[in-house]
């Protein structure tokens, strides 16, 4: 158009037929375009707000920088409706949804309409749901039912669910073919903040948890924090575990923030977007630092050697991986004052957060202190027999310890039990 509105293509007698040849000339071209949206009966403001919608300019975004390998966490309300679109623009020949019979259920509508609006017809695969299914057996069943439907290197798995669909979906991506695509939809607050994000993948071992897996990053995380109003509240809290090692390990005004905000937290509102979203910044920068966890990356893990035990132990059935978690970082605090690198006052207030959002924080009872012991001697963060710890040297600050005393192990786990 020039100035002034006049259309010089336009400026023919018969305008109309002019205005058809134009549509069929660029027909074509138009076809190529990722979405359309239909401006007939709405006004121009719809039609910006619709754009917004179908691209999710209005989402959240974190990026996870890994050169050719980076991906973007995008974090807000509705992202489901929206995943057709973000699908389609990888272009994959095939494309599977891999989740359980609890979760599939409650979206199943929501998914695939949103697929089907850009012609994607997906092959759902199920499993069981429950830690206790993340193993080899289920990986082995993922990757037959990949290859009875014929899919190639070209296709893209969607991980739709929490941790274990995660885990072992981005595991049998990374392993099929020598590896495909996936894009992760967590849905629960745990695998949302923290398994989503990072590229671990892996599946249980009946020594050992997530002894046997690959670093893989996915394609995409699209985080719906609307599937967080369907999650039971114990499933909500164990996730919040996560969330707390990140302002211990990194960030203390974040630690303050979710102490003085815990209300609105728990009743899931406005500041819970932002939570997510903070979660996942420390979590992607310190994975863009350090993608395979060769030095930086372990202190991801404040919490996790003793609360990895703990799960092995009872045998991935008893806890949530975040109640564990929880519990090990009460006693990974305790253990740090008892070495002199934190002050007590500040492993009170670690313990007090974690009993606010209703989380554990002391182990079992009837849990036996030399088979925790040993459960952490085949931990993979133990190298060379020496158990590592990462232990806090104040709220936002920690430190990689490589070899502690197992005898003063055993006094904080026998301390911790209740």
């Amino acid at each position: 158009m020039t100035e002034g509105g006049k259309r010089p293509l336009l400026d023919v007698e018969e305008p109309v037929n002019e205005i058809n040849k134009l549509l069929n000339e660029r027909l074509p071209l138009y076809k190529r375009a990722d979405t359309s949206v239909d401006t007939n009966y709405i006004t121009p403001e719809e039609t910006a707000q619709e754009i917004i919608e179908r691209l999710a300019l209005d989402l959240r975004r974190v990026r996870v920088e890994l050169g050719e390998r980076s991906y973007c966490i995008l974090i807000g309300s509705k992202v489901l409706r929206r995943l057709g679109l973000r699908i389609k623009t990888f272009r994959p020949s095939r494309v599977a949804g891999v989740s359980n019979n609890t979760v599939f259920p409650l979206y199943r509508d929501t998914i695939l309409r949103s697929l089907r609006e850009y012609n994607i017809v997906p092959h759902i695969i199920l499993l069981p749901d429950g830690e206790e299914y993340k193993d080899h057996l289920w990986t082995y069943y993922i990757q037959g039912e990949l290859l009875k439907a014929r899919f190639d290197r070209s296709s893209l798995l969607i991980a739709l669910g929490g941790g274990v669909i995660g885990d072992i979906t981005g595991f049998a991506a990374s392993t099929y073919m020598r590896g495909i695509r996936y894009v992760q939809v967590p849905t629960t607050l745990l695998s949302q903040v923290d398994s989503s994000v990072g590229g671990k993948t892996g599946v249980n071992h009946p020594l050992g948890k997530n002894m046997i897996g690959t670093f893989y990053q996915p394609s995409l995380v699209a985080i719906d924090v609307d599937t967080l109003r369907s999650l039971p509240k114990r499933e909500f809290y164990a996730g919040m575990a996560e969330v707390i090692k990140y302002g211990v390990i990194a960030d203390s005004g974040f630690f303050d923030c979710l102490q003085k905000n815990i209300k609105d937290i728990l009743s899931l509102g406005d500041g819970l977007i932002r939570v997510i979203k903070r979660s996942c910044e420390v979590k992607a920068e310190v994975v863009s630092k350090d993608e395979k966890e060769s030095g930086l990356r372990a202190i991801l893990n404040f919490g996790h050697t003793i609360g990895h035990a703990v799960e092995t132990v009872t045998g991935y059935t008893e806890l949530l991986h975040g109640e564990a978690v929880a519990m090990g970082m009460c006693a990974a605090a305790d253990l740090a004052v008892r070495m002199g690198i934190l002050h007590r006052d500040e492993s009170g207030r670690i313990r007090e957060l974690i009993e606010m959002y209703h989380l554990p924080s002391r182990i079992p009872a009837e849990l036996q202190v030399q088979d925790m012991i040993n459960a952490m001697e085949i931990d993979k963060k133990t190298e060379a027999g020496k158990i590592k710890f990462i232990l806090p040297e104040a709220i936002g600050k920690v430190r990689i310890v490589e070899d502690v005393d197992r005898e003063l192990i055993k006094e904080v786990l026998a301390e911790n039990r209740k």
